[in-house]
């Protein structure tokens, strides 16, 4: 809570920044990757995403104070500054929302999806492997609007509505879309951070270099642990869409699509 609220206080924002926001388990990690190669261009050199995981090259904002590994500094990093929140647009800084320039990137993901990729998160991370916090009650917290940085629909929201005010600064992405077609959503990223591919080459490179299996079998997170209690691998479980097939009941599924239906109602949005 203390750096969220420094953050919102204190942070001043330079037009040289982007912000990468998201809701938790949305695909933080692989859009993290992916701007990092972009911004840092395809330079021969040594590979950064061997070295550590994409969490230490894109520090949390508000999460520092939990590294085990310590980051750059959000408040003293050089120019131009890659950072990432969970916060929602409304408790964002003044200077990042009065101005026009400060880009933002933001991933939303299918509801379903984000639910069970949370729950199995946090079974893991809480120490609930043999004993799961039943899913039932997941569901039904999601549903009341207990959910982490405050509740999911609003999140996306405001995110959503800014992108459709304000386009030049916000960039909305989905994750479905993103697996769907990663070369389109990439260069989409790319032109966006002003760094356009120079060849389809160098498109391939980052989505290679990002790709879920290689960011998952590279040693660096398979072992060790960026966070305090949270290994590496747990940012690495399947990547999939679709998965929330696997576990959601019939019953669930349609308490869930419900909720879904009344909180997007009339917003355009598809998730």
């Amino acid at each position: 809570m203390k750096p969220a609220m420094m953050f919102q206080a204190t942070f001043k924002a330079d037009p040289d920044d982007v912000l990468l926001a998201s809701s938790m388990k949305t695909g933080s990690t692989w859009l993290k990757a992916l701007c990092f190669c972009i911004m840092q261009g395809n330079k021969e050199e040594e590979d950064l995403l061997v070295k550590d995981n994409p969490h230490f090259h894109v520090p949390i904002i508000e999460a520092v104070n939990y590294f085990t590994n310590t980051p750059a500094d959000p408040y003293t990093m050089s120019s131009p500054r890659l950072l990432h929140t969970h916060i929602p647009y409304s408790l964002l800084s003044d200077s990042i929302k009065n101005s026009d320039n400060y880009k933002i990137i933001y991933i939303a993901r299918n509801p379903k999806d984000t639910l069970i990729s949370m729950w199995h998160f946090f079974n893991y991370t809480s120490g609930y492997l043999e004993d799961p916090f039943p899913l039932e009650k997941a569901v039904e917290c999601f549903c009341n609007r207990v959910h982490p940085y405050g509740p999911f629909f609003e999140h996306v929201l405001e995110y959503w509505e800014e992108s459709k005010k304000r386009p030049q600064k916000i960039l909305f992405l989905k994750y479905e879309d993103l697996k769907r077609d990663p070369k389109k959503e990439v260069a989409k990223i790319a032109s966006f951070l002003e760094k356009p591919f120079e060849n389809e080459e160098d498109l391939e490179k980052v989505l290679w270099k990002c790709s879920f299996e290689r960011l998952k079998n590279l040693e660096v997170n398979k072992s060790g642990s960026l966070f305090n209690n949270i290994p590496n691998s747990t940012f690495f479980r399947k990547g999939i869409v679709g998965d929330w097939k696997n576990h959601i009941t019939h019953e669930m599924e349609e308490q869930l699509d419900k909720f879904t239906s009344l909180k997007l109602q009339g917003s355009g949005l598809v998730l």
